[in-house]
């Protein structure tokens, strides 16, 4: 599988951006997705993940309530609204996939990735 993320960009504390990532191959509606980010100085972190039956979901606590992610299997594509932005939310956003969904919050679970976007977010 082959991940291509876009969307990133600058925005005012309080603004909002929706992240995309877009596989490759016959089998994405098969994988567990997730996105994760990565600060300055900091290590990579989970931030949340989509089920391959789109069902289940789950977040960083840090992030419930303002971010969502959602997946269209028909065009090979997870998203990753992100509303009520703030400075701390500022990193590289990766996403990944992989198959199954137990321990799919570790980054270390996930053999496929995305470039990344960067979100930079201004107070």
């Amino acid at each position: 599988v082959q991940l291509q993320a876009s969307g990133g960009g600058l925005v005012q504390a309080g603004g909002s951006l929706r992240l995309s990532c877009t596989g490759s191959g016959r089998s994405f509606s098969l994988y567990t997705m997730g996105w994760f980010r990565q600060a300055p100085g900091k290590e990579r972190g989970f931030v949340a993940r989509r089920g391959w039956s789109g069902g289940s979901t789950s977040y960083a606590d840090s992030v419930k309530g303002r971010l969502t992610i959602s997946r269209d299997n028909a065009k090979n594509t997870v998203y990753l609204q992100m509303n009520s932005l703030k400075p701390e939310d500022t990193a590289v956003y990766y996403c990944a996939a992989d198959l199954g969904w137990y321990e799919k919050i570790d980054p270390d679970k996930y053999d496929y990735w995305g470039q990344g976007t960067l979100v930079t977010v201004s107070s």
